[in-house]
């Protein structure tokens, strides 16, 4: 079984390969715009999924002197030219379908191209649902964005499926650039939103509310079994791949050792850590008369307990 995000996105480029080959041939064949779209989709995931593989390879390498925060948001940035790629494809598809509804087009031998497309359908929902649980399980923003792009296609392949058997039906050649268009449609839809998933990240946006309310369970927990903390403030998080990096600054009472106050900073660092795997926790120690009440510091950017 493929393991490594490298062996995952590995996968999807020997798919995607294999599915841009069949759709040329079939649209060379058949004649129809619907499918030769589905094979510029299909080289778009093609893109994708040889950035996403070179992306997770790089992410994955250690933190280094011109990097000491890793290489983590290179996933993020995978996912950004990914959603630009499918929208540029988008762009490609609208042209040229309008072309043809315009222009008028004659579509033959469309046994083949409905066997093409039906068969593409099928191994897209296969190969993007094995991508989808190895995102899941390495936490790859980069595998998540390769698994939507193939997720799409196989959606945008049923729906050419359906415009060539309505091609077929009717005889009636002007479904097939109609498919296109919405196909294009649905490619807008998916592109946009991994642009801006990806691009939240690489601005450094908060984690979900979820995790920093876990955050904030785990200090919680830990506070209270410490009569030395006074409290928290200036609690901040952010992401960057499949890592979190948050801080804080934890104030102790008066009279708290040095020796004290580190191993506690300590024990609420493996709290957060085993709270939200994966991340990289920084805890700046301060005196209980430096502690700002948490009305002060909710007219920040920080929470504060």
């Amino acid at each position: 079984m493929i393991r490594t995000k490298t062996g995952a996105a590995g996968l999807s480029i020997v798919s995607n390969s294999a599915l841009i080959l069949l759709k040329l041939v079939a649209g060379a064949i058949t004649g129809s715009v619907a499918i030769v779209t589905e094979a510029i989709h299909s080289a778009i995931d093609l893109l994708a999924s040889i950035v996403a593989y070179f992306s997770v390879r790089a992410a994955d390498e250690p933190a280094d002197r011109e990097h000491p925060y890793g290489h983590e948001k290179l996933e993020n940035l995978a996912a950004a030219i990914e959603g630009m790629l499918i929208l540029v494809g988008a762009g490609v598809i609208v042209f040229e379908a309008t072309r043809r509804l315009v222009s008028g087009s004659e579509i033959d031998h469309l046994g083949i191209g409905i066997g093409v497309i039906a068969f593409s359908a099928v191994a897209n929902v296969g190969v993007s649902t094995f991508l989808y649980s190895r995102a899941r399980a390495l936490n790859s923003a980069a595998l998540a964005g390769d698994a939507a792009h193939l997720r799409t296609d196989a959606l945008t392949s049923f729906g050419v499926l359906i415009g060539l058997l309505l091609v077929e039906i009717t005889d009636e050649p002007a479904f097939d650039a109609i498919t296109a268009l919405a196909v294009a449609a649905a490619i807008v839809v998916t592109g946009t939103r991994i642009l801006l998933g990806s691009g939240r990240v690489l601005v450094d946006e908060a984690p979900p509310a979820e995790e920093l309310d876990r955050i904030e369970a785990a200090i919680a927990a830990e506070r209270r079994s410490s009569s030395e903390v006074a409290g928290y403030h200036k609690l901040r998080a952010r992401r960057a791949g499949a890592r979190r990096y948050i801080d804080l600054h934890l104030q102790f009472r008066h009279g708290t050792s040095l020796e004290q106050a580190h191993g506690t900073a300590h024990r609420v660092r493996e709290a957060i850590e085993a709270a939200v795997p994966n991340s990289d926790v920084l805890i700046h120690l301060e005196p209980e008369e430096s502690y700002r009440p948490p009305e002060f510091a909710a007219q920040g950017p920080y929470r504060a307990g």
